[in-house]
């Protein structure tokens, strides 16, 4: 029986986030982890999908029983002093994001990015920044190549994926909320509790 073409783009994906959690930095993670551990509120930013992971993260935040709130929500409060913000950004240029995360250092707030680029508007005002490498790698098998360069956005076929980013940040943050999880020895049970039940 032959693969889905679905079933095995779903196997292309799951073997890049793979790749990228291996060489993802574990200082950078610690210093992501301390950072939301010590900030008396959290603030998730991102446009377009990653404004989508931001916004879930934010709410797996709460889950947890932290502080998180999504900026450009009607109920979002002022940021102060002692907050930081979560930036997703796959360029680290995202104009809107880099604008607010910009206004967050004005008000004494700290900036943290998760990005593919470190080298970018946002990732040089950052205070902490955690890379998700969505750069190809070498490959030796042509087909496989060019599956590669497709998923990723460099071919036009296959605009609607565009970028691996957005996925592996959803990803990362999920891991993230589940090593918070062990470190503040939070259960299911205490997620459940604090989950919407008037939907």
């Amino acid at each position: 029986m032959t693969n889905h073409p679905v079933k095995d783009m779903m196997r292309l994906m799951a073997t890049k986030i793979r790749t990228i959690a291996d060489v993802t930095s574990d200082e950078e993670i610690d210093a992501l982890l301390n950072e939301i551990l010590n900030a008396d509120r959290i603030y998730t930013i991102g446009a377009g999908r990653s404004g989508l992971v931001a916004k879930g993260f934010a709410m797996r935040l709460m889950h947890l029983g932290l502080q998180s709130f999504v900026v450009g929500e009607t109920v979002t409060p002022a940021m102060r002093k002692g907050d930081i913000i979560i930036a997703f950004s796959g360029s680290g240029e995202t104009k809107t994001v880099a604008d607010i995360s910009e206004t967050v250092k004005e008000i004494g707030g700290k900036v943290c990015l998760i990005s593919s680029k470190r080298d970018s508007r946002i990732g040089r005002m950052a205070d902490c920044t955690v890379i998700i490498e969505s750069q190809r790698d070498r490959v030796t098998d042509e087909s496989v190549e060019f599956e590669i360069r497709q998923m990723m956005g460099e071919h036009k076929s296959f605009a609607p994926l565009g970028t691996i980013f957005e996925t592996t940040a959803m990803v990362f943050a999920d891991a993230i909320i589940s090593r918070l999880m062990e470190i503040t020895q939070c259960d299911v049970e205490d997620l459940r509790c604090r989950h919407a039940n008037i939907e």
